[in-house]
């Protein structure tokens, strides 16, 4: 593409004119006023792009720093990947904030948008679904013409156009597709394939945006059918990068689902049915892997788990029921292996029960050095995980591989003021780093409150302890705010409390979707949400609505979550410290996540409340202490009484 330079007057070709008070942006941008924070990130992306280096650079609330970045790469004239956390994200940054920046550049850019191709209506398994007719649920019926009606309408089958189906409606997996049941080119649809014409347009683009999932799944499986596009970037931003490790360890492992077998199953039968009409023969086969599926989840035990493999492995019930799994698998691949020549479809199938045969085998035999067995369980279903303890050396590799022009960044990547934990986790050893402070001013629009009193965390009653001082607090709020945990048990005792004792209108996570529940939180006025880890982070509240965050406890990790404790194992062996390098870190960034609820907006003031005694008792506490905002800070409940009626605090 052109760099913006060809349109732009010459006192606007370096980034950080085009942010300043009188630049392009601010004519664009209604209420838009100069920061030196985001100006100084976009000098630091801008030279980054010019130099081939890696930057990371921690943004804070308020920075704008999507505009900071967005600008310099407009006018680097580079073909840029940009990844998004999640795809809520993608749609807010390619449809609101990209347009923005483009207008006022007035910069010819080709962009697109590429998701997962689960977000992708699939012709072929809608033909299939609307023919089989055994959908037994009015709902879904129902959705199911919703999605026939608007497929004769969508250009790009995106999913999310269609808002009045949930996302996680039942109905979406029966009419998209994943890498394992799409029949490729012998689709009678694939000339109007939707997740081809989104990769094709990819390809062609200046600028593409992407999220984590679609990024690792194509770094480490090459599952996703990208072709060029990576290789072919100049360039690639990641945002929200706080979120990246997690999503690698993910796609740099294996697991096995039972989603995936059933699927499979249902499928088969499916194919089948369309070639033959015939109800009995590999049905029959297949409704017995069915079967052999919901043993193998009854035999993990009742109830949610994670846990690691080897606490079940040995228990001869669970080796018998997976071995019936096993012989019900290969039963279904004979079966397919006489039909296959029937159709792609029942070929597809044939080629995913062998690689799930395979899967089966290396997910529940003895791992790999360096990775953690584990499992885990929902109410009717399970998946085998084998995880990577350390993905710094893959995602090195992978990141050499590709043009060296990388930027991570967001809100909180440092711990006490140091980028090594972040760093370290990517091979982002080499990289540039740049630490910004939030424009806003927290030492005057915010209080930081540590109740006294409190009993250690550990005890029996400590989220009673909690919920007193929550209820006064809350009175003094009148309302408007947000109550964080770090567990569901706590948020359960929370609202059984709440529900007889709170004066004003009492939302909780799980009773409705999030969107849904922060919507009416907004227009409420005077709501208290009841929250766990979902509502740390990715929400934006701005106005007086939210006026209090508080936060029941540090967020360290469960000690006796698999995947953590192997690591806490793994640093010992190597003679590291485990809480010092691991746990510590990830509960700094965890809560200034939650913390970064609060103050949303320039005006926006409100109260913070970190319940957890240990922030002041331990010699840890400082380092918490120390990654957060610099506010006053009082143990009194009296200033926060009088900070919400506007008067003078006392602070300590």
């Amino acid at each position: 593409m052109n760099t913006t330079s060809d349109y732009l007057p010459d006192e606007y070709r370096h980034a950080a004119d085009c942010l300043s008070g009188d630049g392009p942006l601010a004519g664009e941008v209604p209420g838009f006023a100069a920061r030196p924070q985001q100006q100084h990130m976009a000098d630091a992306v801008e030279q980054a792009l010019a130099d081939g280096e890696a930057l990371i650079v921690e943004a804070g609330t308020g920075t704008g720093k999507t505009f900071a970045y967005l600008v310099p790469v407009l006018l680097s004239g580079r073909k840029v990947i940009i990844s998004t956390g999640t795809r809520h994200l993608q749609d807010q940054l390619f449809h609101r904030d990209l347009p923005t920046v483009q207008s006022a550049l007035a910069v010819p850019v080709q962009a697109a948008l590429l998701k997962g191709r689960a977000n992708y209506l699939c012709h072929h398994r809608l033909h299939i679904t609307r023919s089989e007719g055994l959908l037994s649920q009015r709902d879904q019926v129902a959705q199911l013409e919703r999605i026939h009606e608007w497929s004769g309408r969508t250009r790009s089958g995106d999913i999310a156009e269609l808002s009045s189906i949930p996302e996680d409606a039942p109905i979406w997996p029966r009419v998209t597709s994943t890498a394992e049941n799409c029949i490729g080119q012998q689709c009678e649809w694939f000339s109007k394939c939707h997740v081809l014409g989104a990769r094709r347009a990819a390809q062609e683009a200046d600028l593409v945006v992407i999220n984590h999932h679609l990024l690792c799944a194509d770094l480490a499986l090459k599952e996703e059918g990208f072709g060029e596009l990576l290789p072919g970037a100049d360039a690639f931003v990641i945002d929200e990068a706080h979120q990246l490790p997690e999503t690698a360890a993910r796609f740099f492992g294996l697991s096995l689902s039972s989603r995936q077998i059933q699927e499979l199953a249902q499928d088969s039968i499916n194919e089948y049915l369309l070639e033959t009409a015939q109800r009995d023969g590999l049905p029959d086969v297949a409704r017995r892997l069915e079967h052999a599926v919901q043993d193998a989840r009854l035999a993990l035990g009742a109830g949610e788990q994670r846990a690691p493999w080897s606490n079940v492995s040995a228990d001869a019930g669970l080796q018998e029921r997976f071995q019936l799994l096993r012989d019900a698998l290969a039963a279904l691949g004979e079966a397919l292996q006489q039909q296959a020549q029937r159709s792609r479809g029942l070929e597809n199938c044939l080629q995913r029960a062998q690689r799930l045969q395979a899967l089966l085998l290396q997910t529940t035999r003895e791992p790999p050095d360096n990775h953690v067995h584990w499992f885990e369980t929902w109410r009717q279903s399970f998946r085998i995980n084998l995880t990577p303890l350390d993905v710094s050396e893959h995602f090195s590799s992978h990141r050499q591989a590709l043009p060296s022009r990388w930027i991570f960044t967001s809100a909180t990547l440092s711990v006490n003021n140091s980028f090594d934990h972040f760093a370290r986790r990517l091979g982002l050893e080499d990289a540039r780093t740049l630490q910004l402070d939030s424009p806003f001013d927290y030492s005057s629009n915010a209080l930081f409150y540590v109740p006294t009193g409190l009993p250690d965390p550990g005890d029996a009653q400590y989220t009673d302890a909690v919920l007193e001082h929550a209820e006064q607090i809350i009175r003094a709020a009148r309302g408007r705010t947000f109550v964080l945990f770090t567990s569901y048990r706590a948020l359960g005792i929370a609202q059984r409390r709440l529900r007889d004792s709170c004066d004003y209108p009492l939302l909780v996570q799980g009773a409705a979707p999030r969107n849904e529940l922060l919507e009416r939180f907004r227009e409420l006025g005077n709501a208290v949400l009841l929250g766990t880890s979902s509502f740390w982070e990715g929400v934006d509240v701005r106005g007086e609505a939210l006026s209090c965050v508080i936060i029941d406890k540090l967020p360290f990790a469960s000690p006796g979550d698999p995947v953590w404790q192997a690591r806490i194992e793994a640093l010992k062996a190597q003679g590291g410290n485990p809480f010092m390098d691991e746990q510590l870190p990830h509960a700094v960034i965890t809560l200034k996540q939650g913390v970064g609820r609060l103050i949303r907006d320039v005006n926006d003031r409100g109260v913070l409340v970190i319940c957890d005694p240990r922030l002041l008792g331990k010699r840890y506490g400082r380092v918490f202490l120390n990654s957060l905002p610099a506010m006053r800070r009082s143990r009194e409940f009296s200033d926060v009484q009088a900070f919400f009626h506007a008067g003078d605090i006392t602070g300590v």
